[in-house]
């Protein structure tokens, strides 16, 4: 993401695993770990709406953990149709979790189901989830202080299969738009929507 940005591999289910770690310039205030989206579409964790997410997060004081997974760019292993794949984020966080500090997810497309996956499966966090793959992934109920947003001509993921999804939660979803489904030309807005959620978020530690 930047020259600052500290690249390392940790062990995961399947390997080692590619890990990206941007910190913020005072100590962080929790970890925030970024799912890319579908390996098998050219997703990695270089992908342009997973480092907005990231350059959020990181502005607003949080450390950003991106990581490519099983079978991407230095990752090992290979595609497990989203099973292991949730397996690698859980492992990420347990490496880069932060003793005492908040944990939260985010993810885009393939990686927002990963998100999803990962806080409902024994790592209960917010999540922060952009144009999330509800159909052809199996999609968890999520907590209400998921942040959720969607463009309205995505075109990879109808909007109407995402409120069919919110509906039944109640869960509030943003729409951009005119905005598709990699959000190209509203990065910008993108990641001041993605500040404001995470200022929002209920776990957050400020010192003010």
């Amino acid at each position: 993401m930047n020259a600052q940005t500290q690249r390392l591999t940790i062990q995961g289910p399947a390997g080692l695993l590619a890990v990206a770690v941007d910190e913020p310039a005072t100590p962080p205030l929790g970890v925030a770990v970024v799912c890319h989206p579908h390996p098998l579409h050219g997703g990695t964790l270089d992908n342009k709406v997973a480092q907005t997410l990231a350059r959020a997060f990181v502005a607003c004081g949080w450390r950003a953990v991106r990581f490519n997974f099983r079978g991407v760019k230095g990752s090992e292993g290979q595609w497990d149709g989203g099973v292991g794949e949730v397996d690698d984020a859980l492992a990420v966080a347990a490496h880069q979790r932060l003793p005492g500090l908040p944990l939260r997810w985010a993810g885009f497309s393939f990686g927002g189901f990963v998100a999803a996956q990962a806080a409902a499966q024994g790592a209960d966090a917010p999540s922060l989830l952009v144009a999330p793959a509800v159909v052809n992934f199996p999609m968890p109920t999520v907590s209400q202080d998921t942040a959720l947003v969607h463009g309205e001509a995505d075109d990879v993921v109808a909007l109407a299969d995402v409120l069919d999804w919110a509906r039944p939660q109640a869960l509030p979803v943003t729409v951009f738009p005119g905005a598709g489904h990699f959000f190209h030309g509203q990065l910008a807005l993108l990641k001041t929507w993605a500040m404001r959620a995470v200022a929002a978020d209920p776990l957050a530690i400020r010192s003010d």
